[in-house]
């Protein structure tokens, strides 16, 4: 008598949820690059660009609701919590996983500065104008890979603070940014600390640095502790909503700056390093998150809303390396128009309409160029393995971080170049050698 087949149990289905966060936070990232890139026109010839921040300093508030790399990193970490826990119990080594990440980001990152390079060259030798007043935009958005990348090589540390300590770790990250924040700051009486964010960036010291590892493991600490479920729910979205804004407004009346991105190194910046001011961004993206869970599940039931996030996920990392390279076709092809995308001034008549114009013109170029990145992706090898040796994963996330570093310092002209150097060094350290002919996910 034949004995029964033993059934496995089907795998639970994707959660659309986390996928749908990313992808909306995807698009907001690309369409706020574009919107706060201002070309500037000479005789119907673009000669150079300015940043709406610059020009405006009342569009900081509109970097309230772009600036969400935070949520990048509630959401990854949310998504990653389980398989990391899984690792730890089984004595896996978390820095393998993180090898997987870090030569995922690599290879396409490699792609883009070898093609960002072959144009910077070709517009050396033909004398090309297009580059020039776009170069340092064209790499600066490579720093959210570094941040990403850094804050998960701790994502072991955190699942182990929050299994000890819960929403404590959360309080012990605010409580030690705000630390950092009052000893940057030196306030001289209790009438300073109502100045708190106007002495914290007026005075550039090293320790202000420190936040920049501080806050932005507050997001991946809040994404471990959602996952486990130590919050949830409409109400406690609705208290973080006005929670962040009550914090925003007491930050910004203190005397931070408005602005939640870009800013001075150093100088009068919510970045750079990471104030006190930024964490008020993340307690409304999360409020968000859970305050519209409920209807936003009920849309992602719909298959076509679903297949699109679908698609946006597959896009996601090609999308974000790539949009701002199409501003170079998108000038291009305004110029050969006549299309106003120089819209002077804000306040000026027409300025909105030549953001959209200029919007509408990255969106028709990123077009080809996606097409084209999606055709060489889908051909490239994904089965590679990842490094096992602690030496090869080391030396291949520094060369990676130093690549990236330099691209952003020195922009296409020469940091494309330069950069390229160390992230395809990476790329090659950080993967087995020799590769066994079938791959296995490490992930």
């Amino acid at each position: 008598m034949s004995q029964p087949r033993e059934t496995r149990p089907e795998p639970a289905p994707r959660d659309r949820y986390p996928d749908a966060l990313r992808a909306m936070a995807l698009l907001v990232v690309v369409f706020g690059h574009w919107l706060a890139t201002l070309p500037r026109l000479d005789e119907g010839l673009m000669v150079e660009t300015d940043h709406l921040l610059v020009v405006w300093e009342g569009a900081g508030v509109l970097t309230w609701v772009v600036q969400v790399v935070p949520l990048f990193v509630f959401v990854s970490a949310a998504v990653s919590a389980d398989g990391v826990r899984r690792r730890l119990s089984d004595g896996h080594r978390q820095l393998h996983w993180w090898a997987s990440r870090a030569l995922a980001l690599a290879r396409p990152t490699v792609t883009y500065l070898a093609v960002l390079g072959a144009v910077a060259l070709f517009s050396r030798v033909t004398g090309g104008r297009f580059l020039e007043p776009l170069n340092h935009s064209l790499t600066i958005h490579l720093w959210f890979l570094l941040m990403l990348l850094g804050v998960q090589a701790l994502l072991p540390l955190c699942v182990r603070a929050d299994r000890r300590w819960g929403l404590g770790a959360v309080a012990g990250l605010v409580t030690i940014a705000a630390l950092v924040d009052l000893l940057r700051a030196g306030p001289g009486s209790p009438g300073d600390l109502l100045r708190l964010g106007e002495h914290v960036t007026d005075h550039a010291t090293v320790l202000g640095w420190l936040n920049l590892l501080v806050v932005w493991l507050l997001p991946q600490q809040l994404g471990l502790a959602w996952r486990q479920g130590r919050f949830s729910g409409t109400g406690t979205g609705l208290v973080l909503i006005a929670l962040g804004l009550v914090w925003l407004g007491a930050t910004v009346s203190s005397g931070y700056p408005l602005a939640m991105v870009d800013g001075e190194v150093g100088g009068r910046s919510n970045l750079l390093p990471p104030t006190l001011a930024l964490m008020g961004v993340m307690w409304l993206q999360v409020g968000s998150v859970l305050a519209f869970e409920s209807p936003a599940r009920r849309l992602l039931a719909r298959r076509p809303v679903s297949r699109v996030v679908t698609i946006l996920g597959a896009l996601g990392m090609p999308l974000y390396l790539w949009h701002k390279f199409a501003e170079l076709p998108a000038a291009w092809l305004g110029e050969r128009l006549g299309a106003p995308f120089d819209a002077g001034m804000p306040g000026e008549v027409g300025f909105w309409w030549g953001r959209l114009v200029w919007i509408l013109l990255c969106v028709l170029m990123v077009t080809p160029v996606m097409a084209a990145v999606v055709a060489f992706e889908v051909r490239r090898r994904r089965d590679i393995v990842s490094a096992t040796g602690t030496r090869a994963i080391l030396a291949g996330g520094v060369a990676l971080f130093a690549g990236i570093l330099v691209s952003m310092a020195l922009g296409a002209v020469p940091g494309a170049l330069i950069g390229l150097l160390g992230v395809a060094a990476a790329s090659r350290l950080l993967r087995a050698h020799p590769q066994p002919r079938l791959a296995v996910d490490q992930a």
